[in-house]
């Protein structure tokens, strides 16, 4: 990433996502090196702090569900990379697990904010905890964002990212409370006969895989 840029004012759905290197807890990592994979590259607001600690700790124990589906974990905080070392054997001698995805070092806010997730004049990330899920090709296809003193769910990053690969190539959509292996909405028709000749009130929008809904 050329550091002489300006920060970006953040990313939309759609973008791509800035490439950058970095060093982290895993050795050096460059972002466009996971394209062909889905990548969910997340901020926390600093190391040794309780929610944190407890999001690391979850996301270790279902880190395989996320590789089960062709997923990469990516960490990032302004930490240096021996406080995300020192942590982490914190958290292993603790609570028994490891985290083995890769966290990175980001002092200077380089990569925070050409991802929007500081403000351009920020001096710290005290704030941040963002979650960019970035598809094979490099682009972003969700995010999400939390508040410092409220943790994110693991349950609902694998729904999420359930959802974006089923209705990956667009011809579907996801429901709401949508779970993998439930029915999928059909697109809307879009031809004016169609809407005429549904069968019932509201078929020609929506309707399941199956039918009706």
């Amino acid at each position: 990433m050329d550091q002489t840029n300006p920060p970006c004012s953040g990313l939309r759905i759609g973008d791509v996502a800035p490439d950058f290197s970095a060093r982290s807890t895993a050795g050096n990592v460059r972002l466009s090196d996971f394209r062909g994979r889905w990548l969910i590259l997340f901020s926390h607001p600093a190391d040794f702090t309780p929610v944190c600690t407890t999001e690391f700790v979850e996301l270790a124990k279902v880190a395989k569900d996320f590789a089960d589906r062709d997923c990469a974990l990516m960490a990032l905080s302004v930490d240096s990379l021996f406080s995300h070392f020192a942590w982490l054997r914190m958290i292993r001698d603790r609570f028994g697990v490891e985290v083995r995805f890769p966290i990175i070092e980001d002092p200077t806010l380089v990569i925070g904010r050409a991802y929007g997730m500081v403000a351009a004049d920020a001096h710290d990330s005290g704030t941040v905890r963002t979650t960019f899920f970035i598809d094979p090709d490099g682009v972003v296809r969700a995010m999400t964002c939390y508040p410092a003193n409220v943790g994110r769910s693991t349950p609902e990053m694998l729904r999420m990212l359930d959802a974006l690969q089923a209705t990956n190539d667009a011809t579907v959509l996801a429901p709401a409370n949508w779970q993998a292996g439930d029915p999928l909405l059909q697109q809307p028709t879009a031809t004016l006969d169609d809407v005429y000749g549904a069968a019932g009130d509201g078929d020609w929008f929506l309707r399941t895989m199956n039918g009706t809904k």
